[in-house]
């Protein structure tokens, strides 16, 4: 009789210990300081973005630019604008102003080499040089800029610039 009191409460001991242990780790949250084990989809779900999002913060801080959103329509340092320019006209932008030409011919206005640098074939355009369709120029001088040859002249703009 004793030997089956001693299983019985084996038993029942066993069973509570079963569901302490299971409450228990139901209880504790993934992540937390009490499971500290850190998951690949949390690293690139969560924590990544959010790291990005401060960054983004603080750049926005330092340059003064919103972080998304601002006003539609109008163009920021980081969108391009639609500028028509008419034959004889100049597109002359500051230091780091990109431009792509779209439709009509334009030719490079600088004082001095280098002219424009054109970002996608990585070589120098000089004073008088043909800009090519679809290939996005930047101005590393100031006084540097564009100059429609013939007719309307479309280019997409980045930065700051004027036209005269």
């Amino acid at each position: 009789m004793k030997k089956d009191r001693w299983l019985a409460r084996s038993a029942a001991l066993l069973a509570l210990s079963a569901v302490l242990m299971t409450g228990v780790s139901l209880a504790v949250e993934a992540g937390s300081s009490g499971d500290p084990l850190v998951t690949l989809s949390y690293l690139n779900d969560t924590f990544f973005n959010n790291i990005m999002q401060r960054v983004d913060q603080k750049i926005a801080q330092r340059t003064g630019q919103a972080v998304s959103g601002g006003t539609p329509g109008a163009p920021s340092a980081a969108s391009f604008a639609v500028v028509t320019l008419n034959e004889g006209q100049t597109l002359t932008g500051g230091i780091g102003c990109e431009v792509m030409l779209r439709v009509g011919n334009a030719v490079c206005v600088s004082p001095s080499d280098p002219g424009l640098i054109d970002e996608t074939t990585a070589a120098i355009l000089s004073n008088g040089g043909a800009l090519l369709q679809n290939h996005l120029y930047m101005m590393t001088i100031e006084g540097r800029g564009v100059r429609a040859a013939s007719g309307t002249v479309k280019v997409l703009a980045r930065g700051s610039y004027t036209v005269a």
